[in-house]
Protein backbone atom coordinates (compact mmCIF):
# COMPACT_ATOMS: atom_id res chain seq x y z
CA UNK A 1 0.00 0.00 0.00
CA UNK A 2 1.44 3.73 -1.09
CA UNK A 3 1.66 5.78 1.90
CA UNK A 4 2.55 8.79 0.57
CA UNK A 5 0.07 10.99 -0.54
CA UNK A 6 -0.32 14.70 -1.89
CA UNK A 7 -2.74 16.86 0.88
CA UNK A 8 -5.79 17.01 -1.80
CA UNK A 9 -5.83 12.70 -2.22
CA UNK A 10 -5.08 12.67 1.36
CA UNK A 11 -8.05 14.73 2.60
CA UNK A 12 -9.89 12.05 -0.13
CA UNK A 13 -8.72 9.56 1.84
CA UNK A 14 -9.13 10.44 5.50
CA UNK A 15 -13.03 11.54 4.08
CA UNK A 16 -13.54 7.74 3.24
CA UNK A 17 -11.90 6.41 6.59
CA UNK A 18 -13.82 8.51 8.92
CA UNK A 19 -17.02 7.86 6.92
CA UNK A 20 -16.01 4.22 7.32
CA UNK A 21 -15.51 5.15 11.11
CA UNK A 22 -12.18 5.21 11.59
CA UNK A 23 -10.52 6.69 13.94
CA UNK A 24 -7.76 9.29 13.02
CA UNK A 25 -4.82 10.08 14.57
CA UNK A 26 -2.50 12.86 13.45
CA UNK A 27 1.11 14.12 13.97
CA UNK A 28 3.33 16.09 12.52
CA UNK A 29 7.14 17.24 12.82
CA UNK A 30 10.40 17.72 10.67
CA UNK A 31 11.76 14.23 11.27
CA UNK A 32 14.89 15.34 9.77
CA UNK A 33 17.06 12.17 11.25
CA UNK A 34 14.65 9.65 11.87
CA UNK A 35 15.89 8.18 15.76
CA UNK A 36 14.39 5.51 18.25
CA UNK A 37 12.87 8.57 20.04
CA UNK A 38 10.86 9.13 16.94
CA UNK A 39 10.28 5.54 16.68
CA UNK A 40 8.59 5.15 19.88
CA UNK A 41 6.72 7.95 19.29
CA UNK A 42 4.99 7.56 16.92
CA UNK A 43 4.06 4.27 18.00
CA UNK A 44 2.66 5.38 21.32
CA UNK A 45 0.63 7.82 18.78
CA UNK A 46 -0.86 5.37 16.39
CA UNK A 47 -2.16 3.26 19.95
CA UNK A 48 -4.61 6.28 19.79
CA UNK A 49 -6.65 5.21 16.58
CA UNK A 50 -6.69 2.82 13.85
CA UNK A 51 -4.79 5.26 11.49
CA UNK A 52 -2.01 7.65 12.27
CA UNK A 53 -1.15 10.52 9.61
CA UNK A 54 1.85 12.00 9.68
CA UNK A 55 2.42 15.28 8.59
CA UNK A 56 6.08 16.07 7.25
CA UNK A 57 7.67 20.17 6.96
CA UNK A 58 8.79 20.68 3.81
CA UNK A 59 12.60 21.17 2.83
CA UNK A 60 11.77 25.10 2.77
CA UNK A 61 10.00 24.62 6.33
CA UNK A 62 12.55 22.68 7.60
CA UNK A 63 15.07 25.26 7.08
CA UNK A 64 12.84 28.13 7.93
CA UNK A 65 12.97 26.52 11.77
CA UNK A 66 16.13 24.91 11.83
CA UNK A 67 18.34 26.86 9.92
CA UNK A 68 20.32 26.78 6.73
CA UNK A 69 22.08 23.38 7.82
CA UNK A 70 19.01 21.79 7.35
CA UNK A 71 17.03 19.91 7.02
CA UNK A 72 19.67 17.01 6.84
CA UNK A 73 17.94 14.23 4.26
CA UNK A 74 15.49 15.82 2.04
CA UNK A 75 11.51 15.33 2.17
CA UNK A 76 11.15 12.71 -0.25
CA UNK A 77 13.83 10.84 2.00
CA UNK A 78 11.57 11.37 5.45
CA UNK A 79 8.40 10.71 4.26
CA UNK A 80 10.01 7.61 2.09
CA UNK A 81 11.88 6.61 6.19
CA UNK A 82 8.53 7.54 7.91
CA UNK A 83 6.17 5.57 5.07
CA UNK A 84 8.41 2.34 6.04
CA UNK A 85 7.37 2.20 9.42
CA UNK A 86 4.62 -0.05 10.42
CA UNK A 87 3.31 2.58 12.94
CA UNK A 88 2.66 5.09 10.30
CA UNK A 89 -0.27 4.77 8.01
CA UNK A 90 0.13 7.97 5.60
CA UNK A 91 2.48 10.52 5.15
CA UNK A 92 2.28 14.05 3.30
CA UNK A 93 4.00 17.05 3.38
CA UNK A 94 3.65 20.49 4.42
CA UNK A 95 4.94 23.86 3.09
CA UNK A 96 3.67 26.22 5.34
CA UNK A 97 5.40 27.39 8.90
CA UNK A 98 2.95 25.30 11.10
CA UNK A 99 0.40 22.91 9.72
CA UNK A 100 -2.41 24.43 10.64
CA UNK A 101 -4.23 24.49 6.93
CA UNK A 102 -3.54 20.78 7.25
CA UNK A 103 -5.01 19.98 10.18
CA UNK A 104 -8.15 22.42 9.48
CA UNK A 105 -8.58 20.13 6.24
CA UNK A 106 -8.45 16.96 7.53
CA UNK A 107 -9.61 17.49 11.35
CA UNK A 108 -8.33 14.34 12.71
CA UNK A 109 -10.32 12.96 15.84
CA UNK A 110 -6.35 13.07 17.85
CA UNK A 111 -4.22 15.57 17.52
CA UNK A 112 -0.84 14.30 19.35
CA UNK A 113 2.77 16.04 19.98
CA UNK A 114 5.86 15.01 21.47
CA UNK A 115 5.93 16.43 25.07
CA UNK A 116 8.40 19.39 24.48
CA UNK A 117 4.87 21.07 23.59
CA UNK A 118 2.85 21.98 26.06
CA UNK A 119 -0.95 21.76 25.16
CA UNK A 120 -1.74 25.76 24.58
CA UNK A 121 0.85 25.69 22.21
CA UNK A 122 0.26 23.07 20.05
CA UNK A 123 -0.86 24.25 16.81
CA UNK A 124 -4.38 23.14 15.42
CA UNK A 125 -5.84 22.44 18.72
CA UNK A 126 -8.45 24.52 19.41
CA UNK A 127 -9.94 23.51 15.70
CA UNK A 128 -9.38 19.87 16.45
CA UNK A 129 -11.01 20.37 19.80
CA UNK A 130 -14.39 22.51 18.46
CA UNK A 131 -14.87 19.65 16.15
CA UNK A 132 -14.81 16.97 19.16
CA UNK A 133 -11.38 15.42 19.13
CA UNK A 134 -8.64 15.43 21.95
CA UNK A 135 -5.63 16.72 22.19
CA UNK A 136 -2.64 14.88 23.62
CA UNK A 137 1.01 15.33 24.52
CA UNK A 138 2.91 12.28 24.96
CA UNK A 139 6.06 12.07 27.23
CA UNK A 140 9.67 13.94 26.26
CA UNK A 141 12.40 11.76 26.24
CA UNK A 142 15.72 13.19 27.12
CA UNK A 143 18.29 12.58 25.24
CA UNK A 144 16.49 11.64 22.03
CA UNK A 145 16.88 14.47 19.26
CA UNK A 146 17.93 15.01 15.63
CA UNK A 147 20.20 18.46 16.85
CA UNK A 148 22.06 15.47 19.51
CA UNK A 149 22.62 13.66 16.82
CA UNK A 150 24.22 15.71 14.37
CA UNK A 151 25.91 17.20 17.01
CA UNK A 152 27.79 13.40 18.29
CA UNK A 153 28.27 13.38 14.58
CA UNK A 154 30.40 16.63 14.56
CA UNK A 155 32.00 15.25 17.99
CA UNK A 156 30.94 18.33 19.90
CA UNK A 157 28.43 16.19 22.15
CA UNK A 158 29.16 15.49 25.61
CA UNK A 159 26.78 12.58 27.02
Amino acid sequence: MEKIFERDALIQRILELKQAGQKIVFTNGCFDILHPGHIRFLQEARRLGDMLVVGVNSDRSVRELKGPQRPILTELERCQLLSGLESVSYVTVFDEPTPLALIQALLPHVLVKGGDWGLSEIVGREEVEANGGTVTSLPYENGQSTSGIIERILGRYRP
